[in-house]
């Protein structure tokens, strides 16, 4: 299921994939989405750079989302 989907839902666990190669995709929103719809379990997979690039890269405006603070 793509992160698209799961807005407005809740799962258990969440496992999400992160590599490099879907860069146009590492922006901070689908992330927080993602991380956000996981109740007891969230795994990221995959390479720390692409979480970085995802953490780092955002639409331009403001958000206090508190992610950062949460992947640490």
């Amino acid at each position: 299921m793509t992160v698209h989907k799961s807005q407005c839902s809740e799962y258990p666990a969440m496992l999400i994939p992160m590599s490099t190669q879907h860069y146009p995709m590492l922006q901070r929103n689908p992330l927080y989405t993602a991380v956000t719809r996981g109740k007891r379990l969230v795994v990221l997979v995959g390479q720390k750079k692409a979480v970085v690039i995802s953490v780092r890269t955002g639409s331009g405006k403001r958000r206090w989302s508190k992610l950062r603070e949460w992947m640490q």
